[in-house]
């Protein structure tokens, strides 16, 4: 049967292939190798003979990607912000860049540093406001509009098709950061976007113990062929051992994800309307404004991302998470174990995130342990 006959559950478990065909081994093989020989022609073996061009383990991630985003091409980084910065070196000088206001910090603060050099020039819009989206666009100009759904760390939902129809009215491409969705609930190239990224140390990998970006992109051309010389000439692929980690991972991330979510769910369920927290959001909650969009694109649960506005302030939303037994107070998402995290003393004081966001990662732990312990940090808060 093809890949293209398979589900996509079908296509991670299997990583593509379940059998090496050389070997017949069921688990892919690492090739750690930095070099690879030529023939007798002295022309490669493999399509690249060297590792910082890319590898046989390196491609086998990607194509299982890129399968389950419906690219044409994915392209691995050593980390997320490796694929976002070299992205954006795609951007032509002095054009112009369109973001939320509120999304990932470090591809905030990348972006406000390239406007501060005068390498682009950047406009935020507000993404809970109608309309702000298309009027920050400047026809013939704007050549990214780079968007987050749901947004980190506030998970308000962006209507994907609607954003790609009115960036590419502008002459624009669309980007879109899924990482939240873990290639498993949307997919945006389908949507209409121009380029998905994940940062795959999170639920791609789902192990927290890999560093990795990724971006696929819904065609190859002149701009792909730009990223991926880049990514070669500035030395950011993933090295073997850590695309062999991904790749395990990956064949997981299904019923991972399916799981987080139902635990997410449970937990926003529970404390909606709970005396200690001002609001929960969770974009699976009917009462979440942006839940009729995200119902719409998020086809296989609403993922196990979510916020708590703890009643009080900057000081007890940290203690909060001091508190925490089961859960980890500790940075990143996507993983097997619940991680909480204040995200205002991450992001730091200039932050636009409010003093009482306590982010939660929920993993696959039993949800009324997760519950239980929360209950717990609540009540010396």
């Amino acid at each position: 049967m093809s890949n293209e006959a398979l589900r996509p559950e079908t296509i991670a478990a299997h990583a593509l292939r379940a059998v090496d065909e050389a070997t017949g081994a069921v688990v892919p093989p690492i090739y750690l190798s930095s070099t690879y020989a030529r023939d007798e022609n002295y022309q490669p073996k493999l399509k690249e003979n060297y590792v910082r061009n890319g590898n046989p383990t390196l491609w086998q991630t990607e194509e299982a990607i890129a399968a389950l985003e419906q690219g044409t091409s994915a392209l691995l980084f050593a980390s997320g912000m490796a694929a976002i910065t070299i992205l954006l070196e795609t951007v032509p000088q002095g054009a112009h860049v369109v973001a939320p206001d509120v999304m990932y910090y470090g591809t905030r603060d990348w972006m406000k540093r390239l406007e501060g050099l005068g390498r682009i020039t950047l406009t935020l819009f507000d993404p809970r406001k109608d309309g702000l989206l298309e009027a920050a666009l400047q026809k013939g100009k704007t050549d990214l509009v780079w968007i987050e759904t749901p947004l980190n760390p506030t998970w308000d939902v962006i209507d994907i098709e609607a954003a790609a129809k009115a960036a590419h009215a502008a002459g624009a491409i669309l980007g879109v950061d899924a990482t939240a969705t873990g290639a498993v609930t949307t997919q945006p190239l389908k949507l209409g976007a121009d380029i998905v990224f994940h940062s795959a140390t999170k639920y791609l990998n789902g192990h927290s113990d890999v560093l990795a970006g990724v971006l696929v992109t819904r065609e190859e051309n002149l701009r792909w062929a730009d990223v991926r010389s880049l990514r070669t000439k500035m030395g950011a692929p993933l090295a073997p051992l850590d695309c062999f980690l991904l790749l395990r991972g990956l064949r997981t991330v299904f019923v991972r994800y399916r799981q987080c979510s139902a635990n997410a769910m449970a937990i926003a369920k529970h404390f909606d309307g709970h005396p200690k927290v001002e609001r929960v959001l969770y974009p699976g909650l009917a009462s979440h404004p942006g839940h009729d969009i995200a119902v719409r694109q998020m086809r296989d649960g609403f993922g196990g991302m979510m916020s708590l506005l703890v009643k009080g302030g900057f000081n007890d939303a940290q203690k909060l998470c001091t508190r925490l037994k089961v859960i980890v107070p500790a940075t990143s998402l996507g993983g097997v174990e619940s991680l909480a995290e204040h995200r205002k003393t991450v992001e730091g004081p200039t932050s636009p995130v409010p003093d009482n966001l306590v982010r939660l990662s929920i993993g696959i732990e039993h949800a009324d342990d997760l519950i239980a312990d929360l209950e717990q940090a609540l009540a010396g808060v």
